[in-house]
């Protein structure tokens, strides 16, 4: 008699010690406090800027879990790189608001951004995948329809070489000039990122093409069900292979850990972040999401998920396109 059921942690075992690079978030901070624990692991948990981890991880292997771009882990993958990835998703955005646009340039809607020079700080980028496969579906502006600049802000990390499509209208910015610099200047006309340009706001000539942005998103998440996932967790292959019980140790602690953030929105008591109206935000937020608005697990994530595939393998990225059940653990399929 083992003692233990099949596919969990052996009690007799010594427990395993990991480091997680992630985001400082609500849903990942009892992780970080230690008021959740993997069963059967000793997390040491990093948190670092997106662009670190990416780099870090992709280039470096540096960590052993991190949170990582849905994107660039879809090209990865689908090169057959030692990563794979649990369903949890750290990082969700609507990208609509991920578009800006300078005054002058005859940019009023979707449509009038064919032909125009476009700034992005790396074109493989979830944020910039999930703008253009919307701008695509929408809107019918093609990638191809686009001048693209890339690099500027943000460039400096990439942790991923992508050979673009033949005949992509592109061309690299230097390391010295940065994007906004560019859009205010007059030298581009647009700009796609997660970050929003430098130097926008203000009396900065520079706004957003979608200025009601929220009803924009509102109605795209009405329409489609989808919730743009942006990061993914994962894992060096071979910890799977050695310890097949971690994947879901791993997967039920971020869910744990979620839970509590949530926990703690709900409490009217006192204000936990610094938005006066935090708790009408939350309220529409679950009328219109539900209670969990950041769902992880196969079965509610597989539209975005597997959306963001097609769009990573249409754009020229990914390799292949890729399912949910090649992109997660086998043993977490049933979540």
């Amino acid at each position: 008699m083992l003692g233990y059921e099949p596919g969990t942690v052996n009690p007799i075992m010594s427990r395993l010690t990991l480091t997680l690079a992630c985001g400082d978030y609500d849903r990942t901070l009892p992780l970080r406090t230690g008021a959740v624990e993997p069963r059967g692991v000793d997390l040491r948990v990093v948190p670092l800027e997106p662009e670190e981890m990416f780099y870090r991880m992709a280039r470096r292997r540096d960590f052993d879990v991190a949170e990582f771009s849905l994107s660039t882990y879809t090209i990865l993958r689908g090169r057959g790189e030692p990563f794979v990835a649990i369903p949890v998703f750290p990082s969700f955005a609507f990208r609509h608001s991920a578009i800006w646009v300078r005054d002058g340039a005859g940019i009023q809607e979707p449509r009038d951004l064919v032909g125009k020079r476009v700034g992005v700080p790396k074109y493989h980028m979830t944020a910039a995948v999930w703008v253009r496969g919307i701008l695509e579906d929408e809107y019918g502006v093609a990638p191809g329809d686009l001048h693209w600049f890339e690099g500027g802000e943000g460039a400096a990390v990439k942790e991923v070489d992508v050979a673009l499509p033949p005949g992509l209208p592109h061309q690299v910015v230097s390391g010295s000039q940065t994007l906004g610099q560019m859009l205010r200047d007059g030298a581009l006309d647009a700009f796609i990122g997660a970050r929003r340009p430098a130097g926008a706001g203000g009396a900065a000539p520079v706004r957003r093409l979608f200025p009601d942005f929220r009803r924009v998103e509102r109605a795209y998440y009405e329409r489609t069900g989808i919730f743009p996932v942006m990061h993914t967790v994962v894992l060096k292959e071979e910890l799977v292979h050695q310890h097949p019980w971690l994947p879901r140790s791993l997967y039920e602690a971020f869910a744990e850990s979620k839970r509590l953030a949530y926990e703690r929105l709900s409490d009217t008591a006192v204000l936990p972040y610094v938005l006066p109206w935090l708790v009408a935000e939350a309220e529409e937020t679950r009328a219109l999401m539900g209670d969990d608005p950041f769902p992880y697990g196969v079965a509610r994530t597989r539209k975005s998920v597997e959306t963001l595939a097609g769009y990573s393998f249409r754009q020229g990225l990914a390799p292949r396109r890729l399912t949910s059940q090649e992109l997660f653990c086998e043993s977490l399929l049933d979540t």
